[in-house]
């Protein structure tokens, strides 16, 4: 938590201790998955080790998160009222304690937004993923432009300093002029010299103006500052992409790519068809090099030992995407809210997603490896969540494709507008941002 929080600091010694508790329970479950495929422990021992850790997970996910959210939320408000008697408690629940105790209504619902985060995310991730990794989406920007941004940031914040400026000589000017009158200082003298600064001098009126053009002067500087950070990134990507490792990643970039489009296609046929795998995916290759490749291949040995591998590489990028995403989350949001109410709700999500991953996941387990797994979930519709995934995941993908094909249109037609302004000048009519500073010199 440190690591992931690091430049932010939860002072709150029960926040940290809550998302430390739920982040160890999430990973036993990968734990006791790895365990069900490499046969660690006694079954009986494992079975009791899943109860166990399914009830820690759900009643964080369920009541402690929720619980302690709200409370925070209530308790760092002023209003005294508001911290009197927060939550009063009746005995309505006492009535329903024989259903905290089941595990497949808790998992059911926890599960149905569990998946539909990860579905959400998924999607996202096969669309985003190939366009941020692969060299072929690259921007290609050269130092001449990074030069000329520079050069037009640069211009527009001489632009602001100077009206700024004149702003402050002017009311300088007027305040001595009060000066001036308040003590006597008048007469003919006076007048004349008016007369002449008059030209020099800015009245209300001409000082609201500047006051307006440096309003809108700032927002475009804003825009320019974030165009040249785009541009520096650009930079730096393409630098990295002609390294030996840029082009390493780049070609794993590529065999994601293809399993990215795979797994929309298939998505797209179990939506279709109505149909949901039955054999693991280590499993059902192997099945397929055997029969239509023609290589020998034991699966009754390899199976286990390959889905083993194939689970441990799903639970570390699980883990680690799933990180990567708090901390941006984390760092989007944390000047807006509590850390506090940030790192329980970063809890509460974590808390869903891995339990729902373990939903997911079950299929990728080979079915001799699933017995106790479907027992320790009950009569839980295991299909049904493996086709809201790829109803969800499908219906992300498109979204974000289309999201991201605007931005690419806006982002070339902001180009556009920059390399017609840097070309032409004025008379060229630059449009957009640019086009606007330019009339603002003016």
């Amino acid at each position: 938590m440190e690591k992931l929080f690091k430049d932010y600091e939860v002072r709150n010694g029960l926040v940290r201790i809550v998302f430390a508790a739920t982040f160890a329970a999430s990973c036993t479950l990968f734990e006791m998955i790895i365990f069900e495929i490499g046969g660690v422990l006694d079954a009986s021992s494992r079975w009791l080790h899943w109860k166990i850790t399914l009830y820690v997970m759900l009643v964080h996910v369920i009541a402690l998160l929720p619980f302690y959210q709200f409370y925070i939320c209530f308790a760092e408000r002023e209003s005294a009222w508001l911290r009197r008697d927060q939550f009063p408690i009746n005995n309505a629940q006492d009535r329903a304690a024989s259903s905290i105790f089941a595990i497949e209504p808790g998992m059911g619902r926890v599960g149905v937004i569990g998946v539909t985060i990860m579905a959400i995310l998924s999607g996202f991730g096969a669309v985003n993923s190939p366009y941020t990794t692969l060299s072929f989406f690259l921007r290609q920007v050269t130092d001449t432009d990074v030069i000329s941004a520079e050069k037009k940031l640069l211009q527009t914040m001489d632009m602001v300093l100077s009206k700024k400026k004149k702003i402050l000589l002017a009311q300088r000017r007027q305040q001595a002029m009060g000066e001036q009158h308040i003590v006597g200082v008048g007469g003919f003298m006076r007048n004349m010299f008016n007369k002449v600064t008059g030209g020099f001098r800015l009245g209300n009126e001409n000082i609201g103006i500047l006051a307006h053009e440096i309003k809108a002067l700032e927002t475009v500087m804003q825009q320019l500052f974030m165009d040249l950070d785009d541009l520096n990134s650009e930079r730096e990507r393409i630098k990295y992409s002609k390294t030996f490792k840029g082009h390493y990643f780049n070609i794993l970039g590529y065999i994601f790519s293809a399993y990215c489009l795979w797994k929309v296609f298939t998505s797209t046929l179990n939506i279709v068809f109505n149909r949901v795998g039955g054999a693991d995916p280590v499993t059902h290759g192997l099945n397929l090099l055997v029969h239509h490749v023609g290589i020998e291949v034991d699966v009754t040995f390899w199976a286990p030992q390959l889905s083993f591998v194939f689970v441990g590489v799903l639970v570390v990028c699980s883990i680690r995407g799933l990180l990567i995403q708090f901390m941006k989350f984390f760092r989007a949001f944390s000047s807006s809210l509590s850390p506090n109410n940030i790192v329980l709700f970063l809890a509460h999500v974590m808390g869903m997603y891995f339990l729902s991953t373990v939903l997911m996941m079950r299929m990728s387990v080979p079915p001799q490896h699933r017995t106790i797994i479907t027992n320790v979930l009950g009569r839980i519709e295991f299909n049904f969540y493996h086709r809201w995934f790829d109803v969800i995941f499908l219906v992300s993908a498109i979204a974000s494709g289309g999201f991201i094909m605007i931005l690419t249109q806006l982002q070339k037609q902001r180009d556009l507008d920059n390399a017609i302004w840097a070309g032409g000048g004025p008379s060229a009519g630059g449009r957009g941002v640019l086009g606007n500073t330019k009339a603002l010199y003016d």
